[in-house]
Protein backbone atom coordinates (compact mmCIF):
# COMPACT_ATOMS: atom_id res chain seq x y z
CA UNK A 1 0.00 0.00 0.00
CA UNK A 2 2.77 2.55 0.74
CA UNK A 3 3.98 2.11 -3.09
CA UNK A 4 0.19 2.41 -4.62
CA UNK A 5 -0.15 5.77 -2.29
CA UNK A 6 3.15 7.21 -3.37
CA UNK A 7 2.36 6.79 -7.09
CA UNK A 8 -0.96 8.19 -6.51
CA UNK A 9 0.87 11.47 -5.19
CA UNK A 10 3.56 11.54 -7.92
CA UNK A 11 0.51 10.91 -10.44
CA UNK A 12 -1.55 14.18 -8.66
CA UNK A 13 1.98 16.19 -8.70
CA UNK A 14 2.40 15.55 -12.55
CA UNK A 15 -1.21 16.82 -13.25
CA UNK A 16 -0.49 19.74 -11.20
CA UNK A 17 2.34 20.82 -12.78
CA UNK A 18 2.28 21.81 -16.49
CA UNK A 19 5.02 24.35 -16.84
CA UNK A 20 8.09 24.52 -14.27
CA UNK A 21 6.83 27.52 -12.95
CA UNK A 22 3.84 25.14 -11.59
CA UNK A 23 6.26 22.32 -10.35
CA UNK A 24 8.34 24.51 -8.28
CA UNK A 25 4.93 26.12 -6.81
CA UNK A 26 3.95 22.68 -6.05
CA UNK A 27 6.97 22.06 -4.32
CA UNK A 28 7.31 25.22 -2.14
CA UNK A 29 3.48 24.40 -0.69
CA UNK A 30 4.65 20.86 0.20
CA UNK A 31 8.20 22.28 1.59
CA UNK A 32 6.14 25.42 3.59
CA UNK A 33 3.55 22.66 5.10
CA UNK A 34 6.69 20.07 6.35
CA UNK A 35 7.88 23.01 8.08
CA UNK A 36 11.01 24.72 5.61
CA UNK A 37 10.78 28.53 5.43
CA UNK A 38 11.95 30.71 2.56
CA UNK A 39 14.88 32.66 2.02
CA UNK A 40 15.10 35.39 -0.16
CA UNK A 41 18.64 35.26 -2.22
CA UNK A 42 18.26 39.36 -1.78
CA UNK A 43 18.42 39.79 1.75
CA UNK A 44 20.54 38.98 4.26
CA UNK A 45 20.70 35.38 5.71
CA UNK A 46 21.36 34.48 9.89
CA UNK A 47 21.33 30.64 10.18
CA UNK A 48 21.56 29.16 13.95
CA UNK A 49 21.21 25.88 14.80
CA UNK A 50 19.41 23.29 12.45
CA UNK A 51 17.74 24.53 9.58
CA UNK A 52 15.00 23.95 6.89
CA UNK A 53 15.10 26.23 4.15
CA UNK A 54 14.21 26.78 0.24
CA UNK A 55 15.30 29.21 -2.41
CA UNK A 56 13.43 29.77 -5.66
CA UNK A 57 15.07 31.56 -8.41
CA UNK A 58 13.23 32.51 -11.78
CA UNK A 59 10.03 30.93 -9.84
CA UNK A 60 11.30 27.39 -11.74
CA UNK A 61 14.44 26.45 -10.03
CA UNK A 62 14.39 25.71 -6.33
CA UNK A 63 17.46 24.63 -3.54
CA UNK A 64 16.28 22.94 -0.62
CA UNK A 65 18.30 22.78 2.13
CA UNK A 66 18.20 21.02 6.00
CA UNK A 67 20.75 20.74 8.55
CA UNK A 68 23.06 22.49 10.72
CA UNK A 69 25.93 25.14 9.17
CA UNK A 70 28.06 24.46 12.01
CA UNK A 71 28.45 21.18 11.60
CA UNK A 72 28.10 20.23 7.91
CA UNK A 73 32.19 20.38 7.33
CA UNK A 74 32.55 17.27 9.86
CA UNK A 75 29.37 15.74 8.45
CA UNK A 76 28.67 16.50 4.89
CA UNK A 77 25.54 15.86 3.07
CA UNK A 78 22.98 14.03 0.99
CA UNK A 79 22.30 15.99 -2.14
CA UNK A 80 19.89 15.34 -4.84
CA UNK A 81 19.45 16.54 -8.04
CA UNK A 82 16.99 16.83 -10.58
CA UNK A 83 15.39 19.21 -13.38
CA UNK A 84 11.94 20.40 -13.43
CA UNK A 85 11.68 21.17 -17.36
CA UNK A 86 10.77 18.72 -20.04
CA UNK A 87 10.60 18.97 -24.05
CA UNK A 88 7.47 21.00 -25.00
CA UNK A 89 5.96 23.53 -27.79
CA UNK A 90 6.51 26.73 -25.88
CA UNK A 91 4.35 30.11 -27.35
CA UNK A 92 6.58 32.78 -29.50
CA UNK A 93 6.20 36.62 -27.96
CA UNK A 94 4.05 37.53 -30.80
CA UNK A 95 2.29 34.23 -31.83
CA UNK A 96 -0.90 35.14 -33.09
CA UNK A 97 -1.57 34.15 -36.55
CA UNK A 98 -5.08 34.21 -38.91
CA UNK A 99 -5.07 31.50 -41.97
CA UNK A 100 -7.77 30.41 -44.03
CA UNK A 101 -10.21 31.07 -41.04
CA UNK A 102 -8.41 29.83 -38.49
CA UNK A 103 -6.71 31.45 -35.63
CA UNK A 104 -3.47 29.59 -34.21
CA UNK A 105 -0.17 30.33 -32.29
CA UNK A 106 2.98 30.65 -33.59
CA UNK A 107 5.44 27.91 -31.67
CA UNK A 108 8.46 27.04 -31.26
CA UNK A 109 10.07 23.56 -30.28
CA UNK A 110 11.55 23.43 -26.34
CA UNK A 111 14.17 21.00 -25.95
CA UNK A 112 14.45 17.46 -28.12
CA UNK A 113 11.00 16.45 -28.11
CA UNK A 114 9.64 14.08 -30.17
CA UNK A 115 7.14 15.60 -32.70
CA UNK A 116 4.81 12.84 -34.10
CA UNK A 117 3.04 12.24 -30.62
CA UNK A 118 1.99 16.05 -30.70
CA UNK A 119 -0.49 15.58 -33.43
CA UNK A 120 -3.91 15.53 -32.58
CA UNK A 121 -4.11 15.36 -29.18
CA UNK A 122 -6.25 17.68 -26.68
CA UNK A 123 -3.73 20.44 -25.73
CA UNK A 124 -3.95 22.96 -23.16
CA UNK A 125 -1.79 26.16 -22.36
CA UNK A 126 -0.07 26.80 -19.19
CA UNK A 127 2.90 29.08 -17.84
CA UNK A 128 4.08 32.49 -16.43
CA UNK A 129 2.90 36.27 -17.13
CA UNK A 130 3.68 39.32 -16.18
CA UNK A 131 1.29 42.78 -16.68
CA UNK A 132 1.03 46.15 -15.33
CA UNK A 133 -1.99 46.57 -13.01
CA UNK A 134 -3.81 49.80 -13.32
CA UNK A 135 -1.53 51.60 -10.89
CA UNK A 136 1.33 50.97 -12.67
CA UNK A 137 2.58 47.99 -10.58
CA UNK A 138 4.50 44.82 -12.24
CA UNK A 139 3.26 41.79 -11.34
CA UNK A 140 3.39 38.53 -12.76
CA UNK A 141 0.78 35.21 -12.08
CA UNK A 142 0.69 31.82 -13.28
CA UNK A 143 -1.80 30.68 -15.80
CA UNK A 144 -3.61 27.33 -16.38
CA UNK A 145 -6.08 27.18 -19.20
CA UNK A 146 -7.05 23.48 -17.69
CA UNK A 147 -9.10 23.02 -20.58
CA UNK A 148 -8.53 21.43 -24.17
CA UNK A 149 -7.71 24.52 -25.79
CA UNK A 150 -5.65 23.56 -28.87
CA UNK A 151 -4.55 20.61 -31.42
CA UNK A 152 -2.27 20.31 -34.06
CA UNK A 153 -4.07 18.31 -36.68
CA UNK A 154 -2.50 15.62 -38.99
CA UNK A 155 -2.83 16.04 -42.44
CA UNK A 156 -5.16 13.15 -43.51
CA UNK A 157 -3.68 10.05 -45.31
CA UNK A 158 -5.03 10.62 -49.09
CA UNK A 159 -3.04 14.02 -49.12
CA UNK A 160 0.54 12.30 -48.16
CA UNK A 161 0.56 9.12 -49.47
CA UNK A 162 4.00 8.38 -48.05
CA UNK A 163 2.88 9.23 -44.50
CA UNK A 164 3.82 6.05 -43.12
CA UNK A 165 7.08 5.54 -44.48
CA UNK A 166 8.34 8.84 -44.79
CA UNK A 167 6.85 11.65 -42.62
CA UNK A 168 9.19 14.83 -41.93
CA UNK A 169 8.18 17.64 -39.70
CA UNK A 170 8.88 21.45 -40.40
CA UNK A 171 8.67 22.91 -36.92
CA UNK A 172 7.48 26.11 -38.77
CA UNK A 173 4.88 25.17 -41.56
CA UNK A 174 3.22 21.93 -39.25
CA UNK A 175 3.20 22.64 -35.54
CA UNK A 176 0.97 26.02 -35.33
CA UNK A 177 -1.90 24.27 -32.96
CA UNK A 178 -5.65 25.70 -34.04
CA UNK A 179 -7.64 27.48 -31.28
CA UNK A 180 -10.49 28.58 -33.14
CA UNK A 181 -12.35 29.57 -36.27
CA UNK A 182 -10.96 33.42 -36.88
CA UNK A 183 -14.68 34.63 -37.82
CA UNK A 184 -16.05 37.98 -37.74
CA UNK A 185 -17.04 38.12 -33.98
CA UNK A 186 -13.27 37.73 -32.93
CA UNK A 187 -12.19 40.70 -31.65
CA UNK A 188 -8.71 41.06 -31.15
CA UNK A 189 -5.96 44.31 -31.83
CA UNK A 190 -4.08 44.68 -34.40
CA UNK A 191 -1.06 45.70 -32.60
CA UNK A 192 -1.70 42.74 -29.67
CA UNK A 193 -2.97 40.15 -31.33
CA UNK A 194 -5.68 37.87 -29.82
CA UNK A 195 -3.52 35.84 -27.22
CA UNK A 196 -3.06 39.25 -24.99
CA UNK A 197 -6.85 39.28 -24.41
CA UNK A 198 -6.95 35.25 -23.87
CA UNK A 199 -4.32 35.58 -21.21
CA UNK A 200 -6.20 38.58 -19.42
CA UNK A 201 -9.47 36.85 -19.39
CA UNK A 202 -7.33 33.68 -18.19
CA UNK A 203 -5.46 36.01 -15.85
CA UNK A 204 -9.09 37.16 -14.13
CA UNK A 205 -10.70 33.80 -13.98
CA UNK A 206 -8.08 32.35 -11.98
CA UNK A 207 -7.42 35.61 -9.62
CA UNK A 208 -10.82 37.67 -9.73
CA UNK A 209 -9.21 40.59 -7.84
CA UNK A 210 -6.57 40.99 -10.01
CA UNK A 211 -6.78 43.95 -12.73
CA UNK A 212 -4.79 43.91 -15.82
CA UNK A 213 -3.91 46.79 -17.75
CA UNK A 214 -0.94 45.72 -20.20
CA UNK A 215 0.04 42.25 -20.69
CA UNK A 216 4.14 42.77 -20.78
CA UNK A 217 5.80 39.57 -21.20
CA UNK A 218 5.22 35.79 -20.83
CA UNK A 219 6.36 31.72 -20.99
CA UNK A 220 3.30 29.73 -21.96
CA UNK A 221 4.09 26.25 -22.77
CA UNK A 222 1.43 23.58 -24.65
CA UNK A 223 0.80 20.41 -22.78
CA UNK A 224 -1.08 17.14 -23.03
CA UNK A 225 -4.56 17.88 -20.99
CA UNK A 226 -4.87 13.91 -20.38
CA UNK A 227 -4.09 13.40 -17.03
CA UNK A 228 -1.00 11.30 -16.05
CA UNK A 229 -2.57 7.41 -15.10
CA UNK A 230 -2.19 3.95 -13.83
CA UNK A 231 -2.36 1.59 -17.19
CA UNK A 232 -1.52 -1.98 -18.05
CA UNK A 233 -3.81 -5.09 -17.23
CA UNK A 234 -1.95 -5.33 -13.47
CA UNK A 235 -1.76 -1.52 -12.99
CA UNK A 236 1.77 -1.74 -13.43
CA UNK A 237 2.92 1.01 -15.10
CA UNK A 238 2.36 4.72 -15.26
CA UNK A 239 1.94 6.99 -18.01
CA UNK A 240 1.94 10.76 -18.16
CA UNK A 241 3.61 13.92 -19.80
CA UNK A 242 6.92 15.27 -18.06
CA UNK A 243 7.84 12.32 -16.37
CA UNK A 244 11.37 13.06 -16.93
CA UNK A 245 11.78 14.96 -15.27
CA UNK A 246 9.11 15.72 -12.53
CA UNK A 247 9.66 11.80 -11.36
CA UNK A 248 12.56 12.67 -9.61
CA UNK A 249 12.07 16.07 -8.66
CA UNK A 250 8.50 13.96 -6.59
CA UNK A 251 10.68 11.77 -5.13
CA UNK A 252 13.68 13.56 -3.78
CA UNK A 253 11.10 15.82 -1.87
CA UNK A 254 9.99 13.29 -0.79
CA UNK A 255 12.83 11.43 0.45
CA UNK A 256 14.34 14.53 2.33
CA UNK A 257 10.63 15.31 3.88
CA UNK A 258 10.94 11.63 5.20
CA UNK A 259 14.09 12.15 6.85
CA UNK A 260 13.38 15.62 8.54
CA UNK A 261 16.45 15.71 11.44
CA UNK A 262 19.39 14.57 8.78
CA UNK A 263 21.25 16.94 6.48
CA UNK A 264 20.46 16.97 2.63
CA UNK A 265 19.96 18.73 -0.13
CA UNK A 266 17.40 19.00 -3.30
CA UNK A 267 18.35 21.16 -6.32
CA UNK A 268 15.72 21.19 -8.97
CA UNK A 269 16.94 23.15 -11.73
CA UNK A 270 15.40 24.49 -15.03
CA UNK A 271 16.57 24.46 -18.19
CA UNK A 272 18.36 21.13 -18.46
CA UNK A 273 17.04 19.74 -21.70
CA UNK A 274 18.14 22.62 -23.67
CA UNK A 275 22.03 22.41 -22.03
CA UNK A 276 21.48 24.37 -18.85
CA UNK A 277 23.00 27.57 -19.37
CA UNK A 278 20.90 30.57 -17.24
CA UNK A 279 20.67 32.22 -14.61
CA UNK A 280 18.68 29.38 -13.17
CA UNK A 281 20.28 26.36 -14.86
CA UNK A 282 22.59 23.76 -13.01
CA UNK A 283 25.33 25.64 -15.00
CA UNK A 284 24.70 28.97 -13.55
CA UNK A 285 26.32 29.97 -9.69
CA UNK A 286 22.56 28.92 -8.35
CA UNK A 287 23.65 25.77 -6.21
CA UNK A 288 27.14 27.18 -5.43
CA UNK A 289 25.62 30.60 -4.50
CA UNK A 290 23.42 29.05 -1.84
CA UNK A 291 26.66 26.80 -1.04
CA UNK A 292 28.98 29.59 -0.31
CA UNK A 293 26.20 31.10 1.59
CA UNK A 294 25.48 28.22 4.09
CA UNK A 295 29.13 27.99 4.45
CA UNK A 296 31.23 31.49 4.05
CA UNK A 297 34.34 29.58 5.43
CA UNK A 298 35.96 28.34 1.86
CA UNK A 299 37.81 25.62 4.18
CA UNK A 300 34.40 24.49 5.90
CA UNK A 301 32.86 24.39 2.71
CA UNK A 302 35.31 22.39 0.69
CA UNK A 303 35.50 20.00 3.75
CA UNK A 304 31.23 19.72 3.78
CA UNK A 305 31.67 18.88 -0.18
CA UNK A 306 34.22 16.34 0.53
CA UNK A 307 31.86 14.41 2.83
CA UNK A 308 28.89 14.57 0.45
CA UNK A 309 27.61 12.73 -2.39
CA UNK A 310 25.57 14.48 -4.83
CA UNK A 311 22.56 11.97 -6.60
CA UNK A 312 22.12 13.56 -9.70
CA UNK A 313 18.58 11.73 -10.35
CA UNK A 314 17.00 11.66 -14.18
CA UNK A 315 15.16 9.07 -15.55
CA UNK A 316 17.05 6.27 -17.75
CA UNK A 317 16.24 4.14 -21.18
CA UNK A 318 14.49 1.08 -19.96
CA UNK A 319 14.57 -1.62 -22.87
CA UNK A 320 12.05 -1.20 -25.10
CA UNK A 321 10.85 -4.65 -26.13
CA UNK A 322 9.68 -3.91 -30.09
CA UNK A 323 13.66 -1.81 -30.08
CA UNK A 324 15.71 -3.89 -27.85
CA UNK A 325 18.66 -4.03 -30.46
CA UNK A 326 19.47 -0.23 -29.12
CA UNK A 327 20.42 -1.11 -25.89
CA UNK A 328 23.76 -3.04 -25.12
CA UNK A 329 22.90 -6.45 -24.62
CA UNK A 330 24.26 -6.46 -20.90
CA UNK A 331 22.63 -3.38 -20.11
CA UNK A 332 19.34 -3.01 -20.79
CA UNK A 333 17.10 -1.72 -17.59
CA UNK A 334 14.16 -3.40 -17.32
CA UNK A 335 10.59 -2.02 -15.97
CA UNK A 336 10.28 -2.07 -12.49
CA UNK A 337 13.41 -3.41 -11.83
CA UNK A 338 14.78 -0.76 -9.83
CA UNK A 339 16.62 2.49 -9.96
CA UNK A 340 18.98 2.53 -12.97
CA UNK A 341 22.82 3.83 -12.32
CA UNK A 342 23.90 5.61 -15.30
CA UNK A 343 27.69 5.07 -16.85
CA UNK A 344 29.77 7.03 -19.33
CA UNK A 345 33.41 6.36 -19.54
CA UNK A 346 33.76 9.70 -21.35
CA UNK A 347 31.42 11.65 -18.51
CA UNK A 348 28.33 12.23 -20.12
CA UNK A 349 27.51 10.85 -16.50
CA UNK A 350 29.09 11.59 -13.56
CA UNK A 351 29.09 8.17 -12.05
CA UNK A 352 32.35 7.12 -10.78
CA UNK A 353 33.41 3.23 -8.95
CA UNK A 354 33.05 5.27 -5.33
CA UNK A 355 29.82 6.75 -5.87
CA UNK A 356 28.13 4.01 -7.60
CA UNK A 357 29.53 1.98 -4.89
CA UNK A 358 27.78 4.16 -2.34
CA UNK A 359 24.36 4.21 -4.11
CA UNK A 360 24.76 -0.01 -4.80
CA UNK A 361 25.29 0.07 -1.11
CA UNK A 362 22.28 1.66 0.09
CA UNK A 363 19.87 0.26 -2.88
CA UNK A 364 20.97 -3.40 -0.54
CA UNK A 365 20.26 -1.19 2.47
CA UNK A 366 16.69 -0.55 1.50
CA UNK A 367 15.90 -4.03 -0.35
CA UNK A 368 15.79 -1.85 -3.27
CA UNK A 369 16.38 -3.81 -6.43
CA UNK A 370 18.99 -2.02 -8.69
CA UNK A 371 20.18 -1.68 -12.72
CA UNK A 372 23.22 -0.61 -14.81
CA UNK A 373 22.70 1.61 -17.67
CA UNK A 374 25.35 1.90 -20.60
CA UNK A 375 24.86 3.43 -24.21
CA UNK A 376 25.95 1.17 -27.04
CA UNK A 377 29.70 1.94 -27.92
CA UNK A 378 28.63 2.56 -31.55
CA UNK A 379 25.77 5.38 -30.32
CA UNK A 380 25.59 9.08 -28.71
CA UNK A 381 25.39 9.37 -25.21
CA UNK A 382 23.19 11.95 -23.46
CA UNK A 383 23.72 14.08 -20.27
CA UNK A 384 22.02 15.18 -17.47
CA UNK A 385 23.02 17.99 -15.02
CA UNK A 386 24.90 15.89 -12.76
CA UNK A 387 28.80 16.08 -14.79
CA UNK A 388 28.26 20.11 -14.60
CA UNK A 389 27.12 20.32 -10.77
CA UNK A 390 30.43 17.94 -10.00
CA UNK A 391 32.31 19.74 -12.00
CA UNK A 392 30.91 23.27 -10.41
CA UNK A 393 30.94 22.01 -6.86
CA UNK A 394 34.25 19.59 -6.98
CA UNK A 395 31.63 16.83 -5.23
CA UNK A 396 31.74 12.95 -6.00
CA UNK A 397 28.35 12.66 -7.77
CA UNK A 398 26.58 9.34 -9.18
CA UNK A 399 24.18 9.62 -12.02
CA UNK A 400 20.40 7.31 -11.49
CA UNK A 401 17.14 7.29 -12.72
CA UNK A 402 13.63 5.56 -12.91
CA UNK A 403 13.76 3.48 -16.10
CA UNK A 404 11.40 4.46 -18.74
CA UNK A 405 9.82 4.38 -22.48
CA UNK A 406 8.86 7.01 -24.53
CA UNK A 407 11.28 9.37 -23.72
CA UNK A 408 10.67 13.50 -24.55
CA UNK A 409 7.22 12.01 -26.01
CA UNK A 410 4.35 14.07 -25.36
CA UNK A 411 3.30 10.92 -23.15
CA UNK A 412 5.88 8.81 -21.39
CA UNK A 413 5.87 5.15 -19.97
CA UNK A 414 7.63 3.93 -16.44
CA UNK A 415 7.17 1.08 -14.15
CA UNK A 416 4.51 2.11 -11.69
CA UNK A 417 7.03 0.64 -8.78
CA UNK A 418 10.68 2.20 -9.72
CA UNK A 419 9.91 5.84 -8.16
CA UNK A 420 9.00 4.09 -5.01
CA UNK A 421 12.17 1.81 -5.05
CA UNK A 422 14.15 5.51 -5.93
CA UNK A 423 12.35 6.84 -2.59
CA UNK A 424 13.31 4.27 -0.36
CA UNK A 425 17.33 4.11 -2.17
CA UNK A 426 17.66 7.69 -1.34
CA UNK A 427 16.45 7.50 1.80
CA UNK A 428 18.56 5.28 2.73
CA UNK A 429 21.38 7.01 1.89
CA UNK A 430 20.18 10.17 3.23
CA UNK A 431 19.72 7.86 6.68
CA UNK A 432 23.61 6.31 5.94
CA UNK A 433 26.84 7.75 6.76
CA UNK A 434 28.80 9.73 4.43
CA UNK A 435 32.54 8.74 4.30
Amino acid sequence: MAAQSFTEELLAFINRSPTPFHAVEQMVAALKQAGFEQLDEAASWRLDGFERNFIVRNDSSIVAVQGNPATLAESGMTMIGAHTDSPCLRVKPRPDLYRHEFYQLGVEVYGGALLNPWFDRDLSIAGRVHFQDPQGNLQYRLIDFARPVAVVPSLAIHLDREVNENRRINAQQHLPPVLLLHTSSVQYDNQDGHIKALISEQISRQNPDCDVEHILGFELSLYDYQAAAWIGIDREFISGARLDNLVSCFTGMQAILANPDQPALLVCNDHEEVGSTSFCGADSNFLRSVMQRLLADPQQLSRCLHHSLFISCDNAHGIHPNYADRHDANHGPALNGGPVIKINSNQRYASNSHSVAAFIQACRAADVPYQHFVVRSDMACGSTIGPITAGQLGVDTVDVGVPQLAMHSIREMAGSQDAYHLKKALSAIIRGKRT
